[in-house]
């Protein structure tokens, strides 16, 4: 045996090891040193978040702010620190029985837009299943047309189609199937005005809602289906048992979305009453604006506002978590 295999062998004596084999030492708790670059992605999406946080971070912190203070045409202009009323604001709201009827006409109005949106959106990409590519392509070509139409253009539109003395359909009504509506005013009735509305919300949500769920059924496998069909499944037992079970999570997210924006509808509603929407017309968001702009009470407007928010946190904490659970699947 060699020298050196004796130094090496004997366990009184230190190995000599070359600069290069030795490391660094571990760090405290076993991890290992962070890298330079694991930084790099932060550093790439932190102006995206210092975007974020001036659009709504901020402005959100301000309307907090001002929910607990009172906050009036003069200390807007002027500068002045308002007084703080603590939760004074958010005791008048809440005892106002006027604001609760807003809420369930909010709630009524969201729901049946919901349920048109997503029904009519079903039907659509179910029937783009059974069409032929050239014909697909020309009626996707034309919802993305429709979905990108400013909202300003399709309530003039709308406004039109319902008007009392030139609108299509008192004409369309009076004229071929024999009713009387020469001269009808929709929005004289609350509840005719919101169908109207409601026909202008939900012919701009139809095209995102029936592109996503086509999406949705182009993955729902062919075989399946003809094998439950085999079976002596009809039409609606093939779409319950095969089709429902893998679009499922995507209409359930989509539909969300849909009980988001139509809760805050305010465009559609203050665009079609000419600026100026009566009491009869007035959900959240539009109760919110009166509040604040019509009456001079900003921290009134303020606290709805949050209080909408707080009434659509739970709608919102249900989307996330169908998001997650789609991300797992995936």
């Amino acid at each position: 045996m060699s020298a050196a295999d004796t130094k090496a062998a004997d366990p009184a004596v230190p190995v000599q090891r070359h600069p290069e084999e030795i490391g660094s030492p571990p760090r405290k708790g076993g991890r290992p040193p962070r890298k330079a670059g694991a930084l790099l992605p932060y550093l790439l999406i932190a102006p995206a978040f210092v975007a974020i946080a001036a659009v709504f971070a901020w402005p959100l912190v301000k309307t907090v702010i001002m929910s607990f203070q009172d906050v009036g045409r003069r200390e807007l202009w002027t500068g002045e620190a308002p007084p703080w009323v603590g939760f004074d604001k958010f005791t008048e709201i809440l005892g106002d029985g006027e604001f609760w009827d807003v809420v369930l006409r909010t709630v009524v109005f969201m729901a049946a837009c919901v349920i048109a949106t997503m029904g009519v959106g079903l039907l659509l990409a179910q029937t783009m299943q059974r069409m032929s590519p050239w014909v697909r392509m020309l009626l996707t070509a034309g919802l993305v047309a429709a979905w990108s139409m400013p909202l300003l253009v399709a309530t003039s539109i709308f406004r039109w189609f319902a008007d009392s003395d030139y609108g299509v359909v008192n004409m369309i009504l009076t004229k071929y199937l024999g009713l009387d509506f020469q001269g009808h005013n929709w929005f004289l009735d609350p509840k005719q005005g919101f169908v109207i509305i409601g026909a202008v919300v939900v012919w701009g949500a139809i095209p995102f809602v029936a592109i996503t769920l086509y999406a949705a059924l182009t993955q729902v496998p062919r075989e399946l289906e003809e094998a439950a069909a085999l079976d002596g499944a009809g039409a609606f037992g093939v779409f319950r048992f095969v089709t429902w079970p893998v679009i499922k999570p995507v209409f359930q997210m989509v539909a969300t979305l849909s009980v988001i924006w139509d809760f805050n509808v305010f465009g559609q509603i203050f665009l079609m009453r000419g600026n100026k929407p009566e009491p009869e017309y007035a959900v959240l968001g539009i109760y919110s604006f009166d509040k604040a702009f019509e009456s001079n009470s900003f921290s009134q407007g303020a606290a709805i506002s949050l209080i909408t928010v707080l009434l659509l946190s739970g709608v919102a904490v249900y989307y996330l978590r169908q998001l997650l659970k789609i991300g797992e699947v995936e």
